[in-house]
Order: structure tokens, then C-alpha cells, then sequence
């Protein structure tokens, strides 16, 4: 099962690599933990057991799996919701939804629909992904100015701001905005040889631990040692539809998140992943998490590029990586009690400004008006509305105007000639010298490129004045695929030319075109005689056939 992924051992890479994203996964660990509202301990275990069953079980050697921001935002958001209205069962119930992620993932997988999870406008994927940020950075603002996240969201952390800056908490406003100051100014240098997120958690720890009371700083608290205890799914009926919408949700989000860092990684690896694979892995991951009550995760970009920079090139370095952290918390679980929140909180923050596409926000309004306009509408859709109605409505509009431009273009290769000298279908020398000889009395029906369902007004637009010919050649040597509406189309033009007593000649060498017109009975209106493979034999006899015709009116 492991062999194929573990030969590419490089055991020092692997080794530093493992050690080094362990190190890079503790302070953001921390800060999702308590972002989501289950605790530090969520977010450590999450990243152990993320990272370990999906290093084991994925298709990706360098992968780096843990927590990531967007994630946290849903879980958040679902933790929220369930807690409010079960505070009972809310918790188990949310863990649910996880491993319900975790199978959905998993079916995606099984069924190797992996390729398709990232077919989507990079101008949508864009605003969703800017729109997490902007809700992960909302979320924070509380924590930061000194106060527990208020209940209510994006939504209800706002309306609650005005009160919560009248009683903000300077000290612990002090120590976010330190944190914030060290990782926007830890100059690039020293990045390569210690995480920011590193310095800026021990160094403001040491601080608040030195110059302040321990009681008047909120704290992370001692983080239980030990396993972490089994989650009894728990399903409750009333909520059973909102946690299946919540899981495909988390499932669908943590499946773009994983692939596309995934393409990333194999970038710089020059290797290729295994899309359907990895969602197996990463859906065994999530169940595995949600079972013990631990964060959902997703290929992590930052802990990727950084593995693989440092030399891993196997799975080896994220076992590596889970076990350091799991060394933390069952040995060192004291360590992260005197850590402030307002420390995390800026952690946080700073994770949600780098999710902002900046990049693509700087140039959108120089690509196109419409690309600019879909990514802002998804971006704050999914901040004030819903991801689900974000993405899809940002598809559905994207695709519209994509059919639009794609229709504009193919309906250009639809042509209608009866002139030789009209230089829009190409014929040799020899086809023109025939056509001519037809004097216009035949319609040479000229169809290139694939033939979608918008081509269909083209097609009936061209044949329109049909009855004005006594032979009609639909030539289709260059279309390679039509549709259903395509073939209905070309149904009403044969038809069409048979009741104005106009001669129908099909060109159709393509086997595969030939194949569909069959099932859509097209090829049936057309006799064997009058199906041909060249344009010469086609001409040919069309000639043959207005030439007939004159005699018999002269006979006449």
C-alpha cells in the first residue's frame, strides 16, 4: 500500500522537512483551535491526525495536511450554529458533520471525480477564498481587543463591535498588535530559518509572562495530557438535512483547498499527484479527526512549499511531523498554558490577510470587467450570505458568460456557400472549379469544431433560405463532437431541405460524429448513396444531379 510512496526516502530532506512544518503547525494549530471554539486541543490533535493518516493513506509524497483557515471559518461556523441550538449535543454533533466530510471525501475519491473539484473560473475560486480571509480576519477582532468571539458570526461579531471597542482591554489590544507588528516586519531573511508564527508566539508570551499579571491576560490554559477521547456520532433528525449541506460544504472545501496546493506542490517536485487518491486520504483523515473530537483539515500551502524547500520528498516527513507534535502535546502539554489569546488572535488575523488573492485583487479590474465583478460578488457573498450560494450562483454566472463568448466564437465556424469566390469554407482548387459549375444551385453547409448547444441559431439562421437551392452538402469532416440540440438542429435542416425538394449530401467521415448523429436518427434522413467521405465525390455528384435536372426541364 505505502511501497511506491515511500521510495522516494530521502531521509535527512524528510527528516528536517518533518521537523521544520512541526514547528510551522504549532502556533497556527493553536490559533484554529481556539478560532473554531473547541479548543487548542482540537486544533493540535487536528494537526496530528490530519497530517499522519493522510501522509499514510493520500497520493501526494510532499503534502503537507493540517487545520488550515478556510477550514476553520466552516467549522467555526458550524460549531456556532449546532452549539446555539443544542448546547448539549451541539459538540458531538459538529464532529459528525466532520466525519461526514470525511466520507463524503472519501465517495468523491471512489468514484475519481477528483480531476473535476477544481474545474472551476479562477475569478470564483478567487472570491471565495478572499472572502474566508475577510470572515477568519471579522472573527478575530473580538478575541483581539480583549472579549470572547460574541455568538452570531460575521453578522453578529459587527453589530456587537461598537460595544466591544467601548470595553476593549488595552493590554491584550497590545499584545495582538505586537504579535501582528513581528509577523508583518520578521524580515524575509530569517523566514527560511524560523517560522514568524514562531518568534512572535514565544516572544509575546515571554513578554505578557514578564511584564503582566497572569490572571489579567486571557490564557490558552494547560492542554490535557493524554489521548483524546472517542466523539459518539450523534445525529439529530430536525438537523439532519443542515448537517448533511454542512458536510458537503466542509467535504467540497477541504477537497478544492487540498488540490490545488497539491498542483503546487507538484510544481516544485515536478511529480504528479493522485488526485482520487489523496481525497480517500484525506477523507480517512477527517473521519478519523472528527472521531476524537479534533479539527477537519486540508493540504496546507504554506507547510507544503516549506517541506518540500528543506528537501522532503516522501511521506516520511509528515509522519515525522505528526509525531513531534504528538511529542508536544503528551509530553510538553504544560508549555502552552501562560500562551495569551490575544496572541492567537493575531496569529489568526495574519493567516486570514495572507488568504486575500492580493495578487489577483490588484489586477482583477485590469483582466476584465466581468472576471472583477464575479470575484468581488463571491467574495462578499460569502462573507455576508453563504459559501454554497457564493460559489454557486459565481459558477452559474461565470459559466453564462463563458457559453456567451464560446456561442459568438462557434457560431463563426457555421457557413453557408453557394459561390466559389466566398473564401470562408476551405476548398481546393478543383472543389471551387466544381462548385462553380453548380452556377448557385448548391449549398455547400459547412460546420467546424466542437458543436454545443448554443451553435443551434447559427445553424438554423444559415439554412434559412434553403428553398432558394436544389442541392444541400452538409459537410461535417471537422466537427468532432455534437450535442443533443446540435443534432436536433441539423434534424430541422434536412427535414427542411427535403420538403423544399432540395438533394441532401452528408459529408461525415469522423466516426465518432457519425456514431451520435445515429442516435439521434439524423443520419437516418440521409440515403447511403448521398453520404460521402470527400468533398470532391460530394460535389461531384451534386453536379451530376443539377445537371440531370436541366435536361429534364429542357426535355420539358
Amino acid at each position: 500500500m505505502f511501497g511506491r510512496r515511500f521510495e522516494d526516502i530521502n531521509l535527512k530532506g524528510d527528516l528536517f522537512g518533518g521537523v521544520t512544518t512541526a514547528i510551522i503547525s504549532l502556533p497556527l494549530a493553536l490559533a484554529f483551535g481556539v478560532a473554531s471554539g473547541a479548543g487548542a486541543e482540537a486544533g493540535l490533535w487536528g494537526a496530528i491526525m490530519v497530517g499522519l493518516f493522510a501522509s499514510l493513506f493520500g497520493g501526494s509524497n510532499t503534502l503537507i495536511s493540517e487545520p488550515t483557515g478556510p477550514m476553520t471559518v466552516i467549522m467555526t461556523a458550524v460549531l456556532t450554529s449546532m452549539m446555539v441550538k443544542y448546547p448539549e449535543t451541539g459538540m458531538a454533533m459538529t464532529f459528525t458533520v466532520v466525519m461526514m466530510a470525511g466520507a463524503f471525501q472519501i465517495l468523491l475519491g471512489t468514484l475519481k471525480l477528483g480531476k473535476y473539484v477544481t474545474l472551476m473560473p479562477y475569478s470564483v475560486i478567487s472570491g471565495f477564498m478572499s472572502g474566508i480571509g475577510v470572515i477568519l480576519i471579522i472573527l478575530q477582532l473580538s478575541p483581539l481587543l480583549g472579549h470572547a468571539a460574541p455568538s452570531g458570526g460575521v453578522l453578529g461579531t459587527l453589530s456587537a463591535l461598537p460595544d466591544t471597542i467601548s470595553n476593549l482591554k488595552f493590554s491584550e489590544l497590545f499584545l495582538g498588535l505586537l504579535t501582528l507588528a513581528i509577523l508583518f516586519g520578521f524580515p524575509k531573511k530569517y523566514r527560511k530559518y524560523v517560522p514568524a508564527q514562531l518568534v512572535a508566539l514565544v516572544a509575546v508570551t515571554l513578554l505578557s509572562v514578564t511584564f503582566f499579571d497572569m490572571d489579567s491576560i486571557r490564557r490558552i490554559g494547560e492542554i490535557p495530557a493524554g489521548l483524546p477521547s472517542l466523539v459518539v456520532p450523534h445525529i439529530n433528525p430536525d438537523m439532519f438535512v443542515e448537517m448533511v449541506i454542512d458536510a458537503l460544504v466542509l467535504g467540497t472545501l477541504g477537497c478544492i483547498d487540498t488540490l490545488l496546493t497539491a498542483v503546487i506542490g507538484d510544481s516544485l517536485t515536478r511529480k504528479e499527484h493522485d488526485s482520487d487518491k489523496e481525497l480517500r486520504g484525506q477523507g480517512l483523515a477527517n473521519m478519523i479527526s472528527g472521531l476524537f473530537g479534533a479539527l477537519p483539515g486540508a493540504g496546507a500551502t504554506m507547510g507544503t512549499v516549506t517541506n518540500i524547500q528543506v528537501g522532503a520528498r516522501s511521506p516520511l516527513s509528515g509522519v515525522i511531523r505528526a509525531l513531534m507534535l504528538a511529542l508536544v502535546v503528551l509530553v510538553a502539554g504544560g508549555l502552552t498554558e501562560p500562551i495569551p489569546m490575544a496572541v492567537l488572535a493575531g496569529i489568526a488575523v495574519y493567516v486570514g490577510f495572507n488568504i486575500l488573492d492580493w495578487s489577483f485583487i490588484q489586477r482583477a479590474h485590469k483582466v476584465s470587467f466581468a472576471g472583477m465583478a464575479i470575484m468581488y460578488g463571491v467574495m462578499l457573498l460569502t462573507v455576508f450570505v453563504d459559501l454554497i450560494v457564493a460559489v454557486g450562483l459565481g459558477v452559474f454566472i461565470s459559466n453564462v458568460i463563458i457559453i456567451e463568448r464560446l456561442s459568438r466564437e462557434q457560431a463563426r465556424q457555421v457557413k453557408a456557400i453557394s459561390d466559389a469566390d466566398e473564401d470562408d469554407v476551405p476548398l481546393t482548387d478543383s472543389e471551387r472549379g466544381l462548385l462553380d459549375m453548380a452556377n448557385g444551385k448548391v449549398l455547400f453547409f459547412y460546420l467546424s469544431g466542437p458543436m454545443i448547444f448554443s451553435v443551434s441559431k447559427a445553424i438554423s439562421r444559415q439554412h434559412t433560405s434553403i428553398s432558394d437551392y436544389e442541392v444541400m452538402i452538409l459537410d461535417l469532416t471537422d466537427v468532432p463532437m455534437i450535442d443533443v440540440t446540435v443534432g436536433l438542429a441539423l434534424e430541422n435542416a434536412i427535414k427542411d431541405a427535403l420538403d423544399a425538394n432540395c438533394q441532401v449530401y452528408l459529408l461525415c467521415p469522423n466516426e465518432r460524429t457519425r456514431q451520435q448523429l445515429e442516435k439521434f436518427h439524423v443520419i437516418d434522413l440521409v440515403p447511403d448513396d448521398n453520404t460521402y467521405k470527400f468533398r470532391y465525390e460530394a460535389l461531384k455528384a451534386a453536379i451530376r444531379h443539377v445537371e440531370s435536372d436541366e435536361h429534364q426541364l429542357e426535355s420539358v
